[in-house]
């Protein structure tokens, strides 16, 4: 009984947190389909042979084969090697844009939620302005003024998340600043910027660790749309939602060119939801 008492108290958060996340299944598949675009997204030019924008008019919209795995694009283009090199993109543009959605809608939801009053009107009548509008419009909009590029579309995600994370944080910090231990480091004096960063901060960060996660999935299918209505990346950037933009004509002829960057988007949305499931699970203590 003593040594399950030590073991027991021994164990961290993190292997806590460990322990319950590779519990769900699930997860643990999302996790591998994520690393393992990672994985080909960081070494694209060891596999293959090709540059993703290297033309050979001769080798237009050919089948599957030994020297081109999936094919040719309307360009002799290796398919291949487009696939893979649009994992870059893809991740990039997921990780940054949720990356500073986050920081700016965590900042705004901390402001809004501790200091209330006239603050958090203005900044929670902001929120409701971004999200009467549908995200993907928004961003077509935001794209539209500042030009379609990928950075730009970027940008749009970003600021099209601000308010998912900031509405998230800013319920968060309502609750968490009516705890007795918040109460208590006013009582001794304590001032607002240890207060929120010691205790308000660490104490809202799990639900937008579960959220961001879940953006990122978000934001790989808005680049997407973006890419395929020409306001995202432009040509000749091997991004997935641009490639299905430019297969379409050419579905019946050469049906790949429209199906690996499709399952691409597919797998890599599916392996970031399914991290997020299982960050949820073992985040939320009333999952355990």
């Amino acid at each position: 009984m003593k040594n399950e008492e030590i073991v027991e108290k021994e164990k961290t958060p993190f292997r806590e947190f460990w322990e319950s996340f590779r519990a769900n299944r699930l997860a643990l598949v999302g996790l591998g389909i994520v690393f393992f675009f990672i994985v080909i997204a960081i070494f694209a030019p060891l596999l293959t042979s090709y540059a993703p924008d290297s033309q050979n008019l001769a080798d237009r919209l050919l089948p599957p084969s030994a020297s081109h795995y999936f094919g040719t694009d309307d360009f002799g283009r290796d398919l291949f090697t487009r696939v893979v090199y649009g994992a870059r993109l893809s991740l990039w543009v997921g990780f940054l844009s949720v990356l500073g959605s986050a920081l700016i809608g965590t900042f705004l939801g901390i402001v809004a939620g501790y200091y209330g009053k006239w603050l958090d009107t203005i900044i929670s009548r902001f929120f409701d302005i971004l999200l009467a509008f549908p995200s993907i419009l928004l961003a077509i909009a935001i794209v539209a003024i500042l030009g379609p590029s990928l950075q730009n579309a970027l940008i749009a995600i970003a600021i099209v998340n601000v308010p998912t994370f900031g509405r998230l944080v800013r319920s968060k910090v309502l609750s968490v600043k009516q705890e007795e231990y918040i109460l208590a480091a006013r009582a001794i004096g304590m001032g607002d910027t240890r207060i929120l960063t010691h205790h308000i901060l660490p104490n809202s960060i799990a639900p937008v660790i579960v959220q961001g996660t879940l953006a990122i999935a978000t934001a790989i299918i808005e680049a997407a749309a973006l890419g395929f209505l020409g306001m995202g990346a432009q040509a000749p950037m091997p991004e997935w939602g641009k490639m299905l933009a430019d297969s379409r004509q050419y579905l019946t002829d050469a049906p790949g060119t429209l199906f690996f960057p499709g399952f691409a988007i597919m797998f890599t949305v599916l392996g970031f939801n399914l991290i997020g499931d299982g960050l949820r699970d073992a985040l939320d203590p009333k999952m355990k």
